[in-house]
């Protein structure tokens, strides 16, 4: 049992929390929300231990392991590997004493305990965390130092996963993450077998993985049973009965004080009259819930242009000497809402830097509408904000030569009215920073909007605000995001970039989902017998419309190959249930012989696929 009692924090003058309660039961699954700026982390770093409260307690069970990610990521020559095996420290420290102990019956006793704590699967399992969350086995035995800090923080979600604690603290761990890893971590998250706390304002996660949403407002902690939608839905009948009891107090108040008003004078009613001023008095205010500025997003809209604002035409991009993608054929109208699909590190944000002009084609053409205007959000622009200046000096800076009345409109759009405009920087929150970029970037009413991972620092009603927002806005609209909630709202066309290219996926996201988690898949089978592939290399010289039935049946293999490899990478992924050992690494190796057969399979069609695509263009020429 966790109990939060009358928790009291302040810092900077100012109070975070105020008198917080709250139980949380063994085994829960408790997400903490609230909006930007209302002490979650606040909350989170009490809990760990790292923040003294002023007022109040926190009772933990006795000899609990508690597991969080330290803010400082892991760094040097250790690889993610080690790092993550590493994070199981009986392990390691039994297995150096088996190494040196000479006590044959201390010896025996370590080697049971090993076998108790699985410590000989332990490999397998770092290893299924890891792919999970993105790194392939050459990044796995990469040193971290070689890493982004973003690649370092996903190591040390991997480690912490791997140590198993019997509470399990998560302050956003979707922020470095893709759409992919996401939802590995949710399927790890949901059969996780101890106390989880996370703070998160991914609604689907939300939704999937709690039984207990613990809303933190005005420094309190309410409970609600249930996930995000079943808060949400609560919250709005509370929300309800406040406005009523708020009209009904409204209403007495405004008669009390009629009659104060009118009989305070009199003698014989000066009594009644008084007593009804103590009534008064007495008497608490009942809030009103408070518009919150920080939901306003208002996207100014486009003069129109002609369509296809943009057009790729077999154009290749990368860095240096290097492409990252090639055989780009592309083509954006000004009504498009697109999302781009596929793991960190297939070319996501080389792709939407090549249609924002921040890079050229290698190869290929790229033709774009003089008239476009692109607005490019990313979280680098929100990262180098100048933190001793304020979102009026920013935007006067950014609209030069624009009339002051111009300028403080465009905050306005963004919730930046009044004092707001005038608070530095540094004062404001992740999602004002977030909003201020936003607002920057589309001062000039930019036909195509480009928006990478813009909800890393929206709280969920503001993630809300911005899909009404990119809903209502007139122009194109680009989205690179792994808050699937989001995708689904606002995409409707989805572009999957995966091994060097990008093209359109035919499903939903939902269809994309179950491709990643291998649901409704096919089962993995051996690859097609050489006797076949022969038989189709025989009829390689047949007529221009063999040869196009050929380009098409092969296609129709590919993708069945890599929906068959994907399964098999969500089965070997997929947490190792506690059992049979040996049994489990019998499957573990049945699974990796039939993913190398079909990975050797897939390559062979693939060839054969350029191969009779190069002919048929030849007989087409």
């Amino acid at each position: 049992m966790i109990t939060i009692k009358d928790i009291t924090v302040r810092l900077g003058g100012n109070t975070i929390l105020d008198g917080a309660s709250a139980t949380i039961p063994p085994g829960t699954r408790a997400g903490i929300v609230g909006r930007n700026g209302a002490g979650k982390s606040t909350l989170m770093k009490v809990l760990i231990g790292e923040l003294e409260p002023d007022a109040g307690a926190i009772e933990m069970p006795r000899r609990a392991r508690l597991g969080y990610v330290a803010q400082d990521a892991p760094d040097g020559a250790a690889t993610p590997f080690e790092t993550v095996l590493a994070a199981d420290v009986e392990r390691t420290r039994l297995l150096a004493e088996a190494e040196a102990c000479t006590d044959p019956d201390r010896l025996g006793d370590v080697y049971e305990r090993l076998l108790a704590i699985d410590a000989y699967t332990a490999p397998a399992r770092a290893g299924r965390i890891l792919v999970g969350l993105g790194f392939d086995e050459a990044m796995q035995n990469q040193p971290l130092s070689s890493f982004s800090g973003g690649w370092k923080m996903r190591a040390a979600l991997a480690a912490l996963l791997f140590s198993a604690p019997d509470v399990l603290l998560l302050d956003e761990p979707s922020n470095h993450l893709d759409l992919e890893a996401t939802l590995w971590l949710e399927t790890f998250l949901k059969s996780y077998p101890a106390t989880l706390i996370i703070i998160s304002h991914e609604r689907d996660l939300l939704n999937n993985v709690v039984d207990t949403i613990l809303h933190l407002q005005g420094g309190k902690l309410a409970l609600y049973a249930g996930g995000y939608d079943d808060f949400e839905r609560q919250r709005a009948e509370r929300a309800t009965h406040l406005a009523a009891a708020k009209a009904s107090q409204d209403a007495q108040r405004a008669r009390l004080q009629d009659y104060v008003a009118r009989n305070s004078a009199r003698a014989s009613t000066a009594k009644q009259a008084q007593s009804r001023a103590k009534m008064l008095a007495r008497m608490q205010p009942i809030a009103a819930l408070a518009d919150d500025p920080s939901l306003s997003f208002d996207f100014p809209d486009p003069a129109e242009l002609r369509p296809p604002l943009i057009t790729l035409d077999l154009a290749a991009v990368g860095y240096a000497e290097t492409p990252v993608l090639r055989r780009l054929n592309l083509r954006i109208d000004p009504d498009d809402r697109i999302a781009l699909l596929g793991r960190n590190g297939n070319g996501k944000t080389t792709l939407a830097r090549l249609l924002a002009a921040q890079l050229t084609p290698m190869e290929g053409a790229m033709n774009a509408s003089g008239k476009m205007q692109v607005g490019y959000f990313t979280q680098y622009q929100v990262e180098e904000l100048a933190s001793d200046a304020t979102p009026l000096d920013h935007m006067t800076r950014a609209m030069a030569g624009k009339s002051p009345a111009a300028v403080r409109a465009q905050l306005g759009r963004f919730g930046f009215s009044g004092h707001r405009a005038t608070t530095k920087v540094a004062k404001l929150s992740g999602g004002e920073r977030a909003r201020l970029a936003l607002a920057l970037i589309t001062r000039e009413a930019p036909h195509l909007l480009i928006l990478d991972e813009p909800t890393n620092h929206l709280d969920v009603d503001a993630r809300e605000a911005l899909v009404q927002a990119l809903n209502d806005y007139r122009g194109a609209v680009i989205l690179i995001s792994h808050d699937r909630h989001m995708v689904e709202l606002t995409a409707d066309r989805l572009v999957l970039v995966d091994d060097g290219t990008a093209r359109d996926y035919p499903g939903g996201i939902e269809d994309y989902i179950d491709l990643v988690l291998g649901r409704n898949q096919p089962k993995p089978a051996a690859a097609r017998p050489d006797g076949r592939e022969r038989g189709a290399r025989s009829r390689a010289g047949g007529d221009a419309r063999q040869e196009k039935q050929r380009v098409a049946e092969l296609e129709t293999h590919i993708a069945d190959l890599q929906q068959q490899i994907a399964a098999i990478d969500t089965a070997m992924l997929a947490p190792s249930p506690r059992g049979d050992a040996a049994a489990a690494a019998i499957a573990a190796a049945a699974l990796a012989t039939d993913r190398a057969a079909l990975a050797k399979a897939l390559e062979t069609a693939e060839a054969q696929w350029l191969a009779a695509s190069e002919r048929l263009d030849e007989r087409a020429a």
